[in-house]
């Protein structure tokens, strides 16, 4: 069986850089008598525009030379290794230099006077440790890649399991699905502005359209009543939060357990004067602040059975009052400044008409 990692001479370029012509006759020689094809270069200012120009799988190159040194070379190209590997050509008072030159990432060197099949050997050495090294490169690519589309497979998972669960109140509410949808893009966008990483970022998308979900255990003549609702109907309607929580606690999967936060919080407010625990400032948790803002932003903004949709101006107002008593201050500042990202998801997800055949 051929060896995948076998080098093939015809297929590898060299640079060749000594200040000397007679060593680079000799250099190539050796390499062009095996098929190896050859470039040279009189000094490192000559080497960096062969560089720039071709395509070199490997240097050969001369540490003393009149003005940059071989290892002045080396660091120039360093970030091109192990693309293009480096063998250093050295006397022996070259040897520290040399050592310094393989910490830089030179592959190795060899000692004047050279022998040909010394060179040979340490050619096709490093060519090797090159196409291996990148093959693992590759492969490393290659991996990264397929955990990338394996992340978004289970973001686009979640997602769809957190509208899943909630379609059923969905279905019962005067809320639509790209209500729910919404409000998970706002989050997201909301927590991408406070610096969260994406793992918590795609963790809130999936959880915050799970903030209604206790509606599904309030009755159709509170839940769908076209009037003002009576002090005893708002008492059932609030426990739609603590229903929600119940629905969710206990699961050990994360946006599950961020949804419950979620539920239960998403009608506090920053003042204490919300429910159902009457919390004040940072006791709401973090997701349960960002819900409410985008919340209010959304439902405002949109048309529902008992409202016409507000214009923006009105819907800032809104939000803008409602700093330090509804809303936590540090977030409705960022909010309003970068106010054009929201205004972009709501235009991108409009309501659509719910009376569709399913399709089942």
């Amino acid at each position: 069986m051929a060896d995948k990692n076998q080098v093939v001479p015809q297929q590898v370029s060299i640079l060749i850089v000594d200040d000397l012509p007679i060593v680079r006759l000799s250099l190539q020689r050796i390499l062009t008598k095996v098929g190896y094809r050859c470039r040279e270069a009189e000094d490192v200012p000559s080497a960096l525009v062969v560089l720039e120009g071709d395509a070199i799988d490997l240097i050969l190159c001369d540490i003393q030379m009149p003005g940059a040194s071989g290892l002045d070379l080396v660091r120039a190209i360093q970030p091109r290794i192990p693309d293009t590997s480096v063998i250093m050509v050295s006397s022996l008072e070259d040897a520290e230099t040399a050592i310094e030159c393989l910490q830089q990432g030179a592959f190795g060197y060899v000692l004047k006077p050279f022998q040909p099949r010394e060179i040979l050997v340490q050619v096709n050495g490093a060519l090797r440790r090159r196409m291996l090294e990148i093959a693992f490169r590759d492969r490393e690519a290659q991996l990264a890649h397929k955990v990338h589309e394996q992340t978004v497979e289970i973001r686009d998972s979640r997602e769809e399991i957190a509208l899943r669960l909630i379609s059923a109140s969905e279905h019962r509410d005067n809320e639509t699905g790209m209500h729910v949808r919404r409000i998970g893009l706002y989050a997201a966008e909301m927590a991408r502005m406070l610096g969260w990483d994406q793992e918590r970022i795609d963790t809130i998308q999936a959880a915050a359209p799970m903030h209604d979900i206790g509606k599904i255990g309030v009755p159709d003549a509170i839940l769908q009543k076209p009037s003002s609702l009576t002090a005893d109907e708002w008492v059932v309607m609030k426990k739609h939060t603590i229903m929600g929580a119940t629905i969710l606690k206990g699961s050990t999967v994360p946006f599950i357990r961020m949804g419950a936060r979620i539920a239960i919080g998403h009608h506090e407010k920053w003042d204490g004067s919300g429910y159902p625990k009457g919390l004040r400032g940072e006791a709401i948790s973090i997701e349960a602040r960002i819900t409410a803002l985008v919340d209010v932003y959304d439902a405002a903004s949109n048309r529902r059975h008992y409202k016409d949709a507000w214009p923006e101006e009105k819907v800032v107002e809104l939000i803008r009052k409602g700093r330090g008593t509804h809303f936590d201050p540090s977030l409705v500042e960022p909010f309003l400044k970068d106010l054009e990202r929201f205004r972009i998801i709501l235009a991108a997800n409009p309501d659509v008409a719910t009376d569709e055949d399913p399709g089942i």
